[in-house]
C-alpha cells in the first residue's frame, strides 16, 4: 500500500500540530438558533518518528453512535500512543445531528451526501467543505465508522471500493468478521477521499441509537491491526479468525405489508429454501414466509416490527 510517509507538520483550523505532539483542536462550523457555537473536535496524535496519517472517524450520520463510542473507548484508554506517523481522531464528525438524534443536519440534509461541499452552501454542504479542506488533504488513510440506518442491524463488517487495490489492503488488514465491495456514492465523504486518491474503508456494526458490544469490540480490534500494519502499534492480535470475503450481496425485500418478526440471527449461515422471518396480518388471516433466495449468509437485518411492502428486511450475501 503506497504512503507518503513523510515526517509531517499538521495544521488544523489555523493550528499546528508538529511531530512529537498531541493535540485536541476543534473545527468551528456555525451556530445553534441560541447562538451556541458548534465545532467538530479533532484529536491529533503526532508522533515523532516518520510514518503515514491515518484518520479515525465517526459521527458522520449523528445517530450512528456505536463508532462514537469506539473511539471514545479508544481516546479513554489512551491506545493512540503510536510509535510513528500521526492519527487524527473525530469521534463525532456531525455534531448537529448527534445532538437531536439524527442522522441529518437541522435542514434535513445528508451530511455524507454533501461532498466536497461549497464554502457557502447549506450547512451539510459547508461542514463538508471544511472537512474536505481542513482534514483530506493531511492525511494518507481513513477508516469511517458507520452503522446500520434506521432500525437495521448491521453484522461487523468491512467495505471497501471496488477496483481500488489500497483500500482492498486496508480492508484486509482491518479482518472485520466480514468484507466486500461497494460501489462509490456520489457526494459521499469516500467518493470524494476517492478522488484526492485517500483510500478509505467503511466499519458498519450494528444499528442507530443502540450500543452492540460485538461491534464496538470488533471496531477497536480492526483499527489496533490497521495501526499495528504500519508499525505505529505493536501487534495485539489475538485472533486466528479471517475475514469472510462476500463476492455477492443482496436484499431480501417484503413482498407484502404486516407485522415482521425475523426467525433467524444476524451473521448467520443459511441454506437455499430456509425461512427467515415472517410477515402476518394483525387479524391473525394470512401470514408469508420469507425464504433465503440462495445459500449465503445473512448479515443485516431490519429491527422494524411494522413493514410495508418492498422494504428491505434481510442483507445476504455470498461468500
Amino acid at each position: 500500500m503506497p504512503l507518503e510517509n513523510e515526517n509531517r507538520i499538521i495544521e488544523i483550523n489555523g493550528e499546528t500540530i508538529v511531530p512529537g505532539e498531541n493535540k485536541l483542536v476543534k473545527i468551528n462550523i456555525s451556530r445553534l438558533p441560541t447562538g451556541t457555537l458548534i465545532d467538530i473536535p479533532v484529536h491529533v496524535f503526532n508522533a515523532k518518528e516518520t510514518g503515514p496519517t491515518v484518520l479515525l472517524q465517526a459521527g458522520l450520520h449523528g445517530d450512528e453512535i456505536n463508532g462514537v463510542e469506539t473511539l471514545r473507548r479508544m481516546l479513554e484508554n489512551k491506545d493512540f500512543t503510536i510509535a510513528k506517523g500521526a492519527v487524527i481522531v473525530v469521534p463525532i464528525l456531525n455534531i448537529f445531528g448527534f445532538i437531536h438524534f439524527s442522522r441529518d443536519v437541522p435542514d434535513g440534509k445528508d451530511v455524507n451526501r454533501s461532498f466536497p461541499g461549497t464554502k457557502s452552501g447549506s450547512l451539510a454542504s459547508r461542514m463538508a467543505y471544511h472537512y474536505t479542506n481542513e482534514i483530506l488533504p493531511q492525511i494518507d488513510v481513513g477508516i469511517d465508522l458507520h452503522t446500520g440506518g434506521g432500525q437495521r442491524h448491521n453484522y461487523p463488517q468491512i467495505r471497501y471500493t471496488k477496483d481500488d487495490a489500497s483500500s482492498k489492503e486496508l480492508a484486509q488488514v482491518f479482518n472485520a468478521p466480514l468484507c466486500f465491495a461497494s460501489r462509490l456514492i456520489p457526494g459521499s465523504f469516500r467518493k470524494a477521499a476517492f478522488t484526492m486518491h485517500k483510500p478509505i474503508v467503511v466499519f458498519e456494526g450494528g444499528e442507530s441509537m443502540r450500543f452492540d458490544e460485538l461491534s464496538i469490540t470488533e471496531g477497536i480490534r480492526g483499527i489496533k491491526n490497521v495501526l499495528a500494519h504500519f508499525d505505529m502499534l505493536p501487534n495485539t492480535e489475538t485472533t486466528d479468525n479471517k475475514t469472510t470475503h462476500l463476492e455477492t450481496t443482496k436484499w431480501v425485500r417484503a413482498s407484502r405489508a404486516g407485522m415482521f418478526v425475523p426467525a433467524v440471527s444476524n451473521g448467520k449461515r443459511i441454506k437455499k429454501g430456509e425461512v427467515l422471518g415472517m410477515i402476518t396480518d394483525t387479524i391473525a388471516k394470512r401470514s408469508k414466509a420469507i425464504k433465503a433466495p440462495f445459500d449465503g449468509l445473512v448479515f443485516c437485518i431490519n429491527h422494524q416490527a411494522v413493514v410495508n411492502q418492498g422494504d428491505a428486511l434481510f442483507h445476504m450475501g455470498q461468500p
